[in-house]
């Protein structure tokens, strides 16, 4: 397909960019237009509250009953023989993570400027999925790195004991910010917001996301408690993340019953957003 008129120019193909970056905006930050968004509300508050209550309940026996018991058995924190659990873990880490999406974005940015049509509407579409994956993996790290602060929790054998009750409350040093584990809020986000568009990728994501979660346990840096605390607010934010997206009907569709599943194709909307954002 032949690029639109005036691409080759730097400042028609960045101004090109910039209209799509202003749409792009502009379509997240719209009031919500979905017809069955409070159907969507309701089972997200249902489901939400569940997992909630119940992980919640697994999350406090794991501080009574597990947590200084489990620390005790890990290797020896710097022991050299971790070093391929430690390469493992960055794969976890929240600014690696959002700094892929983010230039995952803007390459297909660039390639859309460049096109026109049905072309650009695809690469819109791509870009609009990234997108959510995005924003489901950093809003709930920004709660997680809020509750972080709250609770002030001390990581394994701070103070010299395995005390899983090591609190300093607004500490807001890294020696307390072991709960939640940002490395698990990131891998269950991530892993739950891939799920939610591409479906066959479950079964891998899942199995990313304990491997991150293991490694942080292995590693000392957190208590049991604090992976699945992470995964909690990793997952119910991925899901509020979601249904923000659908309710604006941004890349999924509320089906009768406020179930969110992927959109499959390439919307009309999109179309329309691909040419009105066409490079002059």
């Amino acid at each position: 397909m032949s690029a639109p008129a005036g691409v080759g120019h730097p400042s028609s193909y960045f101004a090109g960019l910039f209209a799509l970056v202003r749409l792009s905006l502009g379509q997240l930050v719209r009031s919500p237009s979905h017809s069955r968004r409070a159907e969507a509300a309701r089972r997200l508050a249902r489901h939400g509250l569940l997992l909630t209550a119940i992980v919640s309940a697994a999350i406090v026996t794991l501080m009574v009953w597990l947590d200084a018991r489990e620390i005790l058995l890990m290797p020896a924190r710097g022991t050299p023989g971790l070093w391929p659990v430690r390469i493992l873990t960055d794969f976890g880490k929240d600014t690696y993570v959002l700094s892929v999406l983010a230039a995952m974005m803007l390459a297909v940015g660039l390639a859309a400027a460049a096109l026109r049509g049905t072309s650009r509407a695809q690469w819109l579409g791509f870009g609009l999925r990234l997108q959510f994956v995005f924003f489901a993996v950093l809003v709930p790290l920004l709660a997680g790195e809020m509750i972080k602060w709250v609770a002030g929790r001390g990581r394994p054998f701070v103070g010299g004991q395995a005390n899983p009750f090591n609190f300093a409350p607004f500490a807001g040093t890294e020696a307390y910010a072991s709960f939640p584990s940002a490395h698990a809020i990131t891998a269950f986000a991530l892993a739950f917001a891939v799920s939610a568009l591409w479906p066959r990728a479950r079964a891998a994501m899942i199995v990313y996301a304990l491997l991150i979660a293991a490694s942080r346990l292995v590693l000392l840096a957190h208590h049991p408690s604090d992976v699945v605390a992470g995964a909690l607010i990793g997952v119910v934010g991925a899901m509020a993340v979601r249904y923000w997206f659908a309710a604006r009907r941004l890349g999924f569709a509320i089906h009768r019953d406020g179930e969110i599943v992927p959109l499959r194709g390439v919307p009309g909307r999109r179309k329309r957003v691909a040419r009105g954002a066409s490079a002059p």
